[in-house]
């Protein structure tokens, strides 16, 4: 099996999402046309509209993932506070 994996930008998915709405073809036969998988465009249509505007789904798709990592790098500093509040606390004995 080989990982390579195609990398598609934004135009591409918005263009192709257009495309499915507006064909009379199945999403199947579009997709299939494009080469890419059925369940591929259909995650590229919950993220975009028909217009190519992105859906409310993608814009908070997008705060979450910064919001996690904003809060594993606030775990990092607070476990870091911690060994060091506890070095100091060892060494004030």
């Amino acid at each position: 099996m080989s990982n390579n994996r195609q990398k598609f930008d934004e135009e591409f998915k918005k263009n192709a999402v257009r495309l499915s709405y507006a064909s009379n073809k199945t999403i199947k036969e579009v997709s299939d046309d494009l080469g890419i998988a059925v369940s591929q465009m259909y995650r590229w249509r919950k993220r975009y509209t028909p217009q190519g505007d992105k859906t409310e789904y993608a814009t908070m798709e997008e705060e979450n993932r910064t919001l996690r990592l904003e809060v594993a790098e606030l775990r990092m500093e607070r476990d870091m506070l911690k060994k060091a509040a506890a070095y100091f606390a060892k060494n004030q004995k």
